[in-house]
């Protein structure tokens, strides 16, 4: 390592020398190698492409999905006096004006964009003038089919860098086995001396399991927070609705606390975000949806109200406590009846072999280039959007189709300034192909509305040049754009000898991932009913071994393992089928089939069940405390008689 990088550590950054792997990453990305780096949560993972990219001479793109620390991130970058912006949903116009300006200006060192930016037509053509040093991928654990939080959009990210020219790629995450390391490095072209691994060891975590039924839990959260020392904690829930019944619960008791979860809204979340960075004592009970990307570094507790749906989840949770190297308490409330919840989730993700058909039909129909709205497909085919996106996924992967370019179907824009101002700054043959597209816009209350299409095939002309016109016209300030309607690419590749194979297939790929996900379900009560070190155990699960137990942990403190968490001797249940049959007639689309009725009764939604308003209706959900399976067996014999 040279001089000038230890300069820019202790002079830009603060820091009299490196963290463990940090020397490493930095060096082989100075050498122009791609590089993966498996490192704890709060381990500096950050730092290692934030040095690097004062040290190259082209932009650094930093691909996540976490705005709160894409904010974090910039107010701490342009504090130290480095060039950064982001550029995601929470930014006003003036603001993304200002950053788009930097950009074209080749004045930023480091971007900040989310994933889904990265489906922008205009803004992938802003990037591919740029030279693209760097481009960073967090979260990179996304980009394997069999992690467990596998986005379909993570797998277009390497071929995105391809096409961009990017020269070298970090891959950032904190929780990857080695079979998902491996995807990532095959999918990022990593070689297998440029994985960098630190272990996920942390021994300033006290890791407890607490068996308990679902009406002890509220007493033994509430007893722990009292008699333990204060400090700030994080409380995790599986549903929306517990995080606003727990923290109103707590709250009533005195104790400092609130909710957070997806479905407030975004200001409520970045007033309970801010309100707890703030505090030496605050309680937040979230859902999943909090925590990422956070920096701070004095939590004391994470308390698991309801079992993590994975390993890597709670391996991912457990990480925010005690960043700051001081003792912490780690304890799951380990209840029988989450495992009834967290394997429906699981469930109600499979779709029907009936609608992988169906789309599948509807995709092979189509000739030469085509494009396709996740939406309409979700609503057509009862789907959830990312399971429509996964079976576009692995339609490309069996090559069936090829991705083009995603696009926006509508564009609206608000004028700046009087057309004839706007037209006096071109020749003449450019002002009249303005002249022409700004003819066929239709004006509704504020926004100009354009069917981009129409306009082409009228004016005869590209829908790429429009496209660069209205970009150029939003740069210049002349106009405000609003896009919206994406629609994804496609052109059929080869057409399958035997397309009822290809459906077998695919309807067996889901099944293999409904039974990878429901296997992590079983792996985190084998963690709970553990009899041995809890910690060797967590991390023999991400191929890490240790010589010897933690000495820290409950087991090692001598707690006895608690029962088995399994649901033996619970009473069959009761459908009311004369209801259902109803039901079935009366909306035939949502519940034809076995496991939309399953779904049904579980009280797991679908867009077919949403559109029918049958998540209002009473028996929506009565068997929810019921195995899915349990209930689609039922359903299913129901359904042939």
């Amino acid at each position: 390592m040279t001089s000038p990088i230890y300069e820019t550590l202790r002079q830009t950054f603060g820091f009299d020398a490196f963290r463990d792997g940090q020397e490493p990453v930095v060096t082989r990305i100075l050498d122009g190698k791609s590089v993966l780096a498996v490192f704890p949560t709060g381990s500096g993972k950050s730092l290692c492409y934030q040095l690097s990219a004062l040290h190259l001479d082209g932009l650094t793109v930093v691909v996540s999905p976490l705005i709160a620390l894409m904010k974090d991130q910039i107010d701490f970058l342009q504090s130290k006096g480095v060039a950064a912006g982001r550029m995601d949903s929470s930014l006003t116009t003036e603001e993304y004006r200002r950053i788009d300006t930097d950009l074209r200006a080749g004045k930023l060192k480091l971007l900040y964009v989310a994933p889904e930016r990265l489906s922008n037509e205009r803004f992938v053509s802003k990037l591919d003038r740029q030279k693209i040093s760097l481009m960073v991928i967090d979260e990179a654990h996304c980009i394997s089919e069999w992690g467990h939080n596998f986005r379909p959009d993570y797998l277009k990210l390497a071929r995105l860098a391809r096409d961009l020219n990017v020269e070298r790629v970090l891959a950032l995450t904190a929780t990857a086995t080695p079979s998902v390391a491996a995807d990532i490095c095959r999918g990022f072209e990593i070689a297998p001396d440029d994985h960098i691994h630190t272990g996920f060891y942390r021994p300033n975590l006290e890791l407890r399991v607490t068996a308990c039924g679902a009406d002890e839990r509220s007493k033994l959260l509430s007893g722990r927070l009292r008699n333990r020392p204060q400090g700030p904690a994080i409380v995790y829930v599986t549903l929306q609705g517990t995080a606003e019944t727990v923290a109103a619960s707590l709250a009533a008791e005195g104790f400092p606390a609130k909710a957070y979860h997806a479905g407030m809204a975004a200001a409520d979340r970045d007033a309970a975000q801010e309100w707890f960075m703030a505090s030496d004592d605050a309680i937040v009970v979230a859902t999943i949806a909090f925590g990422m990307g956070i920096d701070k570094s004095d939590i004391r507790y994470v308390y698991h109200y309801n079992l993590p749906k994975s390993l890597e989840n709670y391996s991912q949770e457990t990480g925010r406590a005690g960043r700051d190297g001081k003792p912490s308490v780690c304890e799951i409330f380990a209840c029988r009846d989450d495992v009834v919840v967290l394997e429906n989730f699981t469930y109600g993700d499979t779709p029907d072999p009936k609608s992988v058909a169906e789309m599948v039909d509807a995709i092979l129909a189509r000739d030469g280039e085509f494009d396709v709205s996740t939406h309409e497909l979700s609503s057509a085919h009862d789907m959830r959007p990312l399971v429509v996106n996964t079976l576009l996924t692995y339609l490309e992967l069996a090559g069936v189709i090829e991705a083009t370019s995603p696009f926006y179907s509508q564009y609206q824009f608000i004028p700046q300034r009087p057309s004839k101002e706007i037209l006096s700054r071109f020749d003449e043959e450019r002002a009249a192909f303005l002249r022409g597209v700004f003819s066929r816009a239709k004006k509704a209350q504020r926004w100009f509305h354009i069917d981009l299409e129409e306009t082409a095939e009228h004016l005869n002309t590209t829908r790429d040049r429009l496209v660069r016109a209205f970009t150029y016209l939003e740069e210049q300030g002349d106009l405000t754009l609003k896009v919206a309607g994406l629609r994804l690419g496609y052109r059929i590749r080869t057409r399958p000898p035997d397309a009822d194979a290809l459906k077998r297939e695919l309807v067996e790929r889901f099944a293999t991932r409904e039974k990878n996900d429901i296997e992590r379900v079983r792996q985190v009560v084998e963690l709970a009913e553990h009899r041995g070190c809890l910690v060797r155990h967590v991390l023999g699960y991400f191929g890490e071994t240790r010589d010897s137990d933690c000495g820290h942990c409950d087991r090692c403190l001598g707690e006895a393992a608690p029962a088995a968490l399994d649901q033996k001797g619970r009473k069959p249940p009761v459908v009311d089928w004369p209801q259902l049959e109803k039901l079935r007639m009366d909306h035939p689309e949502a519940l034809a089939g076995p496991r939309q009725a399953a779904r049904f009764f579980c009280g797991l939604t679908s867009p077919r069940l949403t559109r029918a308003k049958l998540t209002r209706h009473p028996l929506f959900g009565s068997l929810g405390e019921y195995p899915f399976q349990e209930v689609l067996t039922i359903t299913g014999h129901v359904n042939e008689l």
